[in-house]
């Protein structure tokens, strides 16, 4: 162990623990100073534009009423409408949302598309409401949000804990405040919509598809094929699922996955179609796979691989074990998963981390691509979508790759670089109004 390692592992030690926001604002002061960003303009970009808490009630299947909290954080809209995902999960928050939404800035930014970031949610765990429950509670949350959503204005996607049937829901609910004549045409007030209610075929997969696409640019980039090569994956969820599908398919072979509900390994494979099966009559949980052996939560990152895949929450890589990661890639699934004090352990260690805002950008790209089709009244079929995704992501790597290696900087400074350049232009060619 180097002496810079020992260093950093005793003040590690020493510090706490910091919130999603002090990340991506530390992250957001590296690129600045690395591309010398204009002050007016980083005083714009360090703070959000909106920030929407609303509390509503909510009558439950037993009579009884409940209140909620949810947010909506609406970063920057520079490029384009804010654009970013709900999630359902207890740690939602402002603080959260805030990261979040100003994650989604960079992302959209850098993919090149027309949005800006926007980021929300409910407090709330959905395991312990039912399906009528959660859509009352969806329906309610699209009315309180009311005008500070719209197709040309903000537009929500699935995250954690949400789904199509939730997009579904949000776009009915939406659709039936505005008049008639007009409902048809706010069919892409949210994107993540179920393919026969004006969903894009291929939105399911895309997020880890992008995930998968990643990785594979990155081994082509270095001369080296995936075959063979072990992974791990924490989250199997959508993204998770679909990125170790398309993984296996190309040869690579998953030995470790975690979830909420506990954590397996086998060196030999596992199959990820055979785990995904297994998760359909086991309440959506890994937990007692046969084909695995159970393995302690905490020592789950430093399980041996060549690739580690963290498709789940935030700060799931932090000062506290990053010094025992094994894997030389990781490939960021979820966004914010590796915090600013664990990810300098990783860089001086040799590992190279493929950041959030490229490596999980495959799913913003294909809700841009379903709210085109919903616009222009078109419907565009899988291989065309995947084709797409394809060349886009292909774009957005390539620029990051050669950045970092011109600059000789991280992918993470080269892709927050990237996408806050994008921003600054656009305010520097319009000026400030007034």
């Amino acid at each position: 162990m180097s002496t810079l390692t020992a260093e950093l592992k005793e003040k590690a030690k020493k510090t706490p623990q910091r919130g999603m926001m002090d990340n991506v604002m530390e992250q957001f002061e590296n690129a600045a100073t690395q591309i010398n960003l204009h002050p007016n303009i980083k005083k714009i970009l360090s703070i959000t534009n909106n920030e929407i808490i609303v509390n509503f009630p909510v009558k439950m299947d037993n009579g009884d009423v409940e209140i909620f909290t949810g947010y909506r954080v609406q970063h920057n809209n520079a490029l384009g409408p804010y654009k970013g995902g709900l999630r359902y999960h207890p740690t939602v928050d402002i603080d959260a949302a805030r990261a979040l939404a100003m994650w989604m800035t960079w992302k959209t930014s850098l993919a090149g598309l027309p949005y800006g970031g926007g980021k929300g949610g409910i407090k709330i765990d959905p395991s312990k409401y039912s399906k009528t429950e959660l859509e009352r509670i969806t329906r309610r949350f699209t009315f309180a949000l009311a005008d500070n959503i719209g197709p040309e204005h903000d537009i929500p996607a699935p995250d954690v804990n949400t789904n199509s049937q939730t997009m579904a829901w949000m776009a009915d609910t939406y659709m039936s405040t505005r008049p008639p004549a007009e409902r048809t045409a706010n069919q892409h007030v949210v994107t993540g919509k179920p393919a026969g209610s004006g969903g894009l075929e291929g939105r399911d997969r895309a997020t880890g598809y992008g995930v998968y696409l990643s990785i594979k640019f990155w081994a082509e980039k270095n001369n080296e094929s995936l075959k063979g090569k072990k992974y791990i994956v924490q989250g199997f969820g959508n993204v998770g699922y679909w990125a170790a599908h398309f993984l296996e398919k190309d040869g690579a072979i998953l030995v470790a996955v975690q979830d909420a509900f506990g954590s397996i390994q086998n060196q030999e494979g596992i199959n990820v179609e055979d785990l995904f099966n297994y998760m359909q009559i086991n309440d959506g949980s890994i937990a007692d796979f046969p084909k695995a052996n159970a393995v302690d939560k905490d020592t789950f990152f430093a399980l041996e691989c060549d690739i580690c895949i963290p498709a789940a929450l935030g700060n799931q890589i932090t000062k506290e074990n990053a010094p025992s990661i094994k894997a030389k890639l990781i490939a960021e699934g979820a966004n914010g998963p590796t915090n600013v004090e664990g990810e300098k352990i990783l860089i001086e260690s040799g590992v190279t981390i493929i950041p959030d805002i490229l490596c999980n950008s495959g799913g913003v790209v294909g809700s841009y691509f379903e709210w085109l089709q919903n616009r222009n009244g078109e419907l565009w079929q899988l291989d065309e979508v995947m084709a797409k995704l394809d060349k886009k992501l292909k774009e957005s790597f390539d620029k990051v790759y050669d950045y970092a290696t011109v600059e000789g900087v991280d992918m993470r400074t080269a892709a927050f670089s990237i996408a806050i350049k994008r921003i600054e232009k656009a305010y520097i060619e319009r000026g400030i109004f007034p």
